[in-house]
Order: C-alpha cells, then sequence, then structure tokens
C-alpha cells in the first residue's frame, strides 16, 4: 500500500480572509415555493439577485442535480455555484450516543467543500451541493422544547458531564453554512440561553465570522484533523491542516469550547509516522488554555461503493486511497447500504496504535471514543 502523497493533483492551497466567499459563486438557486414566505428565504434570495431562480416542488428531488449521472463530472462547480433552498417538513430530534446526545433537526444539508469519504454524498447521488432550510425558527424553537423536556442532565456521561448536547452540524459543514445565512448564529444564540444544554459540530473549515457569536462555552466545535498530505489529496476545497489549528487557540479564546475529531483515519504506509508528526504540531501550536479544555474523538474511515462509483467519475486518485478491499470487509449498514471498514483484526489493532501514540504525545487529550 505504498502511496506517493506528494504528488497530489488535489491539494489544497492556504486560503485568504475571503475564502469561504470564494468556495462559493452562487450562480443558480433552486428553491421550492414557500421558501419566499419565508424571511430567511427572502435575506438570502435577496444576496444573489443575478441568480437563475428553478422553482422546484421539492429540495429532495431535483432529477437534474441528485439523479443526473452525467453531472459527477462537474462535482465542485455544481458545489461552488447551485445552492438549494427548501423548508425543513421533518423536524424531530433522535437519539445519539458517541459526538453528541441528540441529533439536532438539521438546518441544512450537502456541502461547498468536497472531501472524497463524506457519507452525506452517498444519499444525494450525482450532486451534493448546500441546500439551506429557510424555517429555522421552527427549528430553534422544536430545539428549546425537546431540551425543556428533557430537564437538567442528572448523570455525566462520555458525552459532557454537565450538558445535554445536540449535534447541529450532522449533514453539513456549519463553518461554511455560515457563509450563506445566520442560520448557525440563530443555533448558537439559541443555545447560549439554555440552561441544560449546548451545541456541538465537526467542521473543516475555519470561518473567523464565527468568533463573535458569544457562545459562552455553550457550543463544541470538532475541528477535524489528519495528516497534511492526507489532507491535500480527500479533503477538497477545505482549510489547511495547519490553519484548523491554528484556529483552535482563537475559538477557546472567544468562548467555545474546542475539541479535535481525528475523522477518517485512513491507514496507509506512513499512516502512523505522519500521525506522529500531526500530533506534534498540535502540542507545538496550541495554547495552555487550549490544552486545559481538550478532548478527542477517533473515528477510522468507513467508505461506500455508491460513493466509490461517483468518486471513480470526478477524482479517482482519492479511492487509490480509500478503496483498499485487501484489508477491508464489507459491513451493511442500518439502511442497506453496501459499507467497508478496514477488517476487523486489523482495525483493533490499528484503533490501539493510535490511541498508544496520541496519548504519549499529547497526554493531557482525552479520548472520549475510538472505533
Amino acid at each position: 500500500m505504498a502511496l506517493n502523497l506528494s504528488e497530489s493533483s488535489q491539494s489544497t492551497q492556504p486560503l485568504q480572509p475571503d475564502s469561504l466567499r470564494r468556495l462559493l459563486n452562487i450562480k443558480e438557486i433552486y428553491y421550492e415555493p414557500a421558501v419566499k414566505d419565508c424571511a430567511r428565504g427572502q435575506e438570502i434570495l435577496a444576496q444573489y439577485p443575478d441568480a437563475k431562480l428553478i422553482e422546484v416542488a421539492s429540495h429532495w428531488k431535483i432529477p437534474e442535480l441528485h439523479g443526473n449521472s452525467e453531472s459527477v463530472e462537474d462535482w465542485n462547480r455544481i458545489k461552488r455555484n447551485v445552492l438549494v433552498l427548501g423548508v425543513k417538513k421533518s423536524i424531530q430530534s433522535r437519539p445519539n450516543c458517541r459526538s453528541s446526545d441528540f441529533i439536532a433537526p438539521s438546518h441544512a444539508n450537502g456541502c461547498a467543500m468536497a472531501c472524497a469519504y463524506c457519507y452525506v454524498a452517498r444519499r444525494k447521488g450525482y450532486a451534493n451541493p448546500i441546500t439551506t432550510f429557510v424555517n429555522i425558527e421552527q427549528i430553534t424553537r422544536y430545539i428549546e422544547r425537546h431540551a425543556n423536556k428533557q430537564g437538567i442532565k442528572q448523570e455525566p456521561n462520555q458525552v459532557d458531564p454537565k450538558y445535554w448536547v445536540y449535534e447541529i452540524g450532522e449533514n453539513s459543514d456549519c463553518s461554511v453554512d455560515a457563509a450563506i445565512c445566520d442560520n448557525v448564529k440563530d443555533l448558537i444564540a439559541k443555545f447560549r440561553h439554555l440552561p441544560n444544554a449546548k451545541a456541538t459540530f465537526a467542521t473543516k473549515r475555519v470561518n473567523r465570522d464565527l468568533l463573535d457569536c458569544d457562545p459562552q462555552g455553550k457550543t463544541r466545535i470538532r475541528f477535524s484533523l489528519m495528516p497534511e498530505s492526507m489532507a491535500k489529496v480527500v479533503d477538497v476545497r477545505t482549510s489547511s491542516i495547519p490553519e484548523r489549528i491554528a484556529a483552535v487557540n482563537d475559538f477557546v479564546a472567544a468562548g467555545y469550547e474546542v475539541h479535535l475529531n481525528f475523522a477518517p483515519v485512513i491507514y496507509y504506509q506512513r499512516w502512523l509516522t505522519d500521525y506522529e508528526e500531526l500530533f506534534k504540531l498540535v502540542d507545538d501550536t496550541l495554547s495552555s488554555q487550549a490544552k486545559q479544555q481538550l478532548q478527542a474523538e477517533v473515528i477510522f474511515l468507513t467508505h461506500n461503493d455508491e460513493l466509490h462509483e461517483v468518486n471513480m467519475g470526478w477524482h479517482p486518485q482519492a479511492e487509490d486511497i480509500l478503496w483498499q478491499p485487501e484489508v477491508q470487509e464489507v459491513k451493511y449498514s442500518q439502511t442497506g447500504g453496501k459499507n467497508v471498514r478496514y477488517k476487523r483484526g486489523l482495525k483493533g489493532k490499528l484503533v490501539e496504535q493510535f490511541c498508544h501514540q496520541l496519548g504519549q504525545q499529547l497526554p493531557y487529550c482525552n479520548i472520549r471514543y475510538a472505533f
């Protein structure tokens, strides 16, 4: 499995402060009719007066996007130029047990970034631009009612010792979503005032506009990290790894709880040596304040046969890394999808090696869970 990662043609370059604007150049907006009845929908449409507006019956059923196999070659162009606006119909939370206690109703799905392993893309077919839900007031009111029903958290768990934690970015990257509208800022403000709950989301994008949200410790950001050489291949259109690490100190100082999300951990020839270098960069960069509150989650790669086929249409180099049948085994998801993960005996050894190395180099960083 010798891989020459230094020769990647997909490398992401350090981005300027206006990188979020350049990440998105919206030229077409697909929208449900009810979007124009919502204040947030009106705000977003007003931001893009020159965009072509295309009315659709459903944000989820857009054949020229999700059902068009020929669009896969335009994977990144669509992410940059297309926005979908919808009204969230099913507003509900469901239990979780790892990164959060509950999954909050989505305020968005899809992403302008193009990580080759993204599981959201598995379900959306041949195009995966941002879909923003404009009925944010309904979503925040639901979250408040749901949190009120939970009462005070009686027993600490690995998610959090005090608060009920809600994942607000399961199907999107909130740092990028915040460049579209104020949905994310509204959610951060809501959790700031909920006495028994906090928000959380993982991100691969540094959005410094979020430093002004005054979360008061009630939002936990998990910066996703992997070795930079690997990120240049599979973390397409994201902030660089050094930029993400450097941002941790600023977000902690701004009142966020900041954890690290080592995900996905990808096995290759130099993997552990590269992680040693990554851990050293973390240790050298983080402030004492950041280190005191630091925790991490560790998630090894799970891939998918349908996403593999999509990736072969726009980024086959990534599949040389992600699709490794000789060290992977089939695992069917709860929805019947055919996923692959590292073989059972191998994966256990890899998890043990990773956690041991992290513990040696970052002894102050508690591992909340690893699998």
